[in-house]
């Protein structure tokens, strides 16, 4: 049986040359089939949305998906947010595009970058640092607001504070294994299952049997596993919403 984790090793594709970055060292510029597979879902998500956004009487099927994708994310940006969802939404948005493409691109026979847990993280850490950024600029000093809640006795404060501390430090890392084990594991699943069709097609009655049942599973874990590519794009953009109001309306935090 091939092993289940090949398909998730980095390769070069395209060598480039190694530059030095003052303060960061070296850098290796060559494209990866990771770095190949990002672009690829980026030039996925600009099309999609270039064939779909135009304008028609009657919209098509394609639109209309893409219309249903954009309302969803526009209404959910809408629930947890508010009204001030509306100038997070791009940003939301295009996390979840992004995710989504490159999870559904990962069931074609395509690397999958989520299945990178340097990309994930990456992801999370962009996601904290906007989070950030608004919280500063929208309140100031009083950002700091968000790790001690209201209404907390004097005596716990200081573990309250604590415990808000860390947690919010490890929002990135929840939000990068969440995505990156998900994926990891639904397509390691799906190899190990694949693999026992072709090792057991080979064993007589019994093994076509055997073939016939790992056969089936795979089908059922592949209907899964795009389901899951979609509901782990999903729930990205939910926490970084979820994480966006929690500064956006930090006095009633």
């Amino acid at each position: 049986m091939a092993d289940p984790m090949h398909q998730f090793q980095i390769s070069k594709i395209v060598e480039l040359p190694t530059v030095t970055v003052p303060g960061l060292g070296a850098i290796d510029l060559s494209i990866t089939n990771s770095v190949a597979a990002m672009m690829s879902a980026a030039l996925l998500v600009i099309g999609f949305y270039s064939l779909s956004a135009r304008k028609a009487v009657i919209p098509g099927r394609l639109q209309s998906v893409g219309e249903l994708l954009y309302g969803l994310v526009d209404g959910l940006a809408e629930s947890i947010i508010g009204h001030e969802g509306k100038k997070f939404l791009p940003f939301v948005f295009t996390l979840f595009a992004f995710v989504l493409f490159m999870n559904l691109q990962g069931m074609f026979l395509v690397f999958t970058s989520t299945s990178q847990l340097a990309v994930t993280l990456t992801l999370g850490l962009l996601v904290i640092l906007t989070v950030v950024a608004v919280g500063f600029a929208k309140n100031g000093l009083k950002f700091f607001k968000l790790f001690a809640p209201s209404g907390v006795p004097g005596w716990i404060l200081p573990l309250v504070v604590l415990i808000e501390i860390v947690s919010f430090l490890v929002r990135p890392l929840t939000l990068a294994l969440r995505l990156f084990g998900n994926m990891v594991g639904g397509h390691v699943v799906l190899k190990i299952f694949a693999g026992f069709v072709i090792a057991l097609g080979g064993l007589g009655i019994l093994g076509w049997a055997g073939a016939a049942l790992a056969l089936t599973s795979v089908v059922a874990l592949t209907a899964l596993e795009f389901m899951v590519a979609f509901l782990q794009a999903f729930v990205f953009a939910v926490l970084t919403c979820v994480y966006l109001n929690d500064v956006v309306h930090l006095d009633s935090h």
